[in-house]
Formats: C-alpha cells, structure tokens, sequence
C-alpha cells in the first residue's frame, strides 16, 4: 500500500435498522456501511478499528474508529471528506468528524474510558412516540434516588462476571468509574455508566439489575451481592438493546501518553 494516514473519525448512528458495529456476512451492520463509503473515496483503506463493538439496535453518538487511507486521497478530500460521506452513506449512520492522527493512536487501546447513556420512561402512558426508538418503557414506577444510591455500590474494579455473558479467553474485570441514575427536564429516568472498558452486555445488565431495586423487587444488598457470586447471575435481566446509547469514548490530548494507554489497555487484569 502506498504512503497512508491515519484518520481519527467521529460516527453517529441509530441502531435500529443495524445487526450491530461488526462485519456479519449477509447482515447490515454499521462497519460494513461505514467501510463501504471510505472503499468508495478512498479505494483502499487499512487497520479499521473501533473504539467500542455495540450490539444490535445500540445506537451511538460519540463513537470513534481510526483507519489508514492513501495521503494523497486525504490531501485531496480533506476539506470535504464529510461532504461526500453524506451523500453516500445511509440516513441512519453520519461521520461526524475525521482528523489525521499520529500513527500510535488506536482507538480501541487508547481509550482511557467509554460513556454510555441508558434511558428509562416509567410514564403511565409509556415511551412518548418521538423518542420510542432510545428509550425503554417500564411498566412499574421507579425510585430512581433508591437506584442511584444502590449504584454507587458497585464502583471501583471488581471481577463483574455477574453482569456479564462471558466469552472464551475473556476476562470480566473492569474498573466502573460512574453509574449514576438521575430524572431529565421530561422525567425519564436516565443511566450514565462510565467505564474503562465494558465486557458483553454488562451495561444493560447493570440497568437491569438496577430497575429490579428501583421498582422494589429487589434491594441495595442485592444488588452488591451480584459482585460475589463468581458467575453469571440467572435473576439478572438483560433489558433491550434500544435505550443504550454510546455517546462519548475520552482519550488523552497528549499522543505521548497513547502507547503507554495502550500497554495497560492489553494486560491481563488481576484483582
């Protein structure tokens, strides 16, 4: 491949229509989209890499990739790189920003932290039309102060294999930096959970886990014990893919400090 550069790109979507970020033969996923329209300006780009694999019907608003394109393509389409992607991609996927980055920068390794937001509605009436496609509607009302404090009980690094469907050769250690529950300006209950990483499903595992206290099934020591049991946790319910919206990934603003995140990002973890 000739002389490339590297792009840092900004991607929006709504995951409705989407069987999730990744390749799938036969599906339509949000990579095979995106990869399609940057074959089309670009004819050949390298090392696609995201920073966070959603699911299907996981929507995004703050999603990062990095790819390697052509540097001449790139000084040429630079100015309206984002132009031309609008006019190809589907209304349901957008790149939203695109910048030459330094060639250690990974978005999948570099992250410091990834920020997911999960909405709840428990209206009498439901989801109100405009917003049925990102918020869950629950049918019992919430204590949403009781599910924030119950929250707090589960930060710092813990093995959360109980809130998570574990893959071969995977670890579910993670560091939980922020769950918050708090009400919006319309009165939907909305999760912010912020981790350095996620394992498979342990965001909406954590709402579920957490809408159980918040509806009085279950209690705050519940919902910590879930931390001890050392296994995947039966009467946890995973709630559906709609609600959950990625919509920040931070890196640090000094590439000298990208390698060294991702020397740490790769260890094995411990407790």
């Amino acid at each position: 491949m000739e002389d490339t550069t590297r792009l840092r790109l900004g991607i929006a979507y709504d995951g409705a229509e989407f069987s999730g970020w990744a390749l799938q033969p036969g599906l339509r996923t949000v990579a095979s989209e995106v990869i399609r329209a940057l074959e089309l300006l670009f004819r050949d780009i390298a090392d696609f890499t995201v920073a966070g694999r959603t699911d299907a019907g996981v929507h995004a608003t703050g999603q990062i990739a990095h790819v390697d394109v052509p540097t001449a393509k790139w000084e040429d389409l630079r100015e309206k790189l984002l132009w031309r992607l609008r006019g190809i991609l589907p209304p349901d996927v957008r790149v939203v920003s695109a910048e030459a980055v330094d060639r250690s920068f990974n978005a999948r390794f570099a992250a410091q932290w990834r920020r997911y937001r999960y909405r709840v509605a428990d209206a009498v009436y439901g989801v109100t039309p405009l917003r049925r496609l990102d918020t869950l509607a629950w049918p019992r009302p919430l204590d949403v102060e009781r599910m924030h404090a119950a929250s707090q009980r589960l930060l710092g690094e813990h093995d959360f294999v109980g809130f998570c469907k574990q893959r071969e050769g995977a670890t579910t250690i993670r560091e939980l930096l922020q769950y918050d529950w708090a009400r919006d300006e319309d009165g939907t209950a909305v999760a912010t959970v912020r981790a350095d990483a996620f394992c498979h499903s342990m965001v909406r595992s954590l709402v579920g886990a957490a809408l159980a206290v918040g509806d009085g099934r279950r209690d705050e020591a519940w919902l910590a014990a879930i931390l001890q049991i050392g296994e995947r946790a039966n009467d946890v319910h995973v709630v559906g893919p709609h609600g959950l919206t990625l919509v920040e990934v931070s890196y640090s603003q000094d590439p000298g400090d990208w390698r060294d995140r991702i020397d740490l990002t790769r260890r094995v973890r411990t407790l």
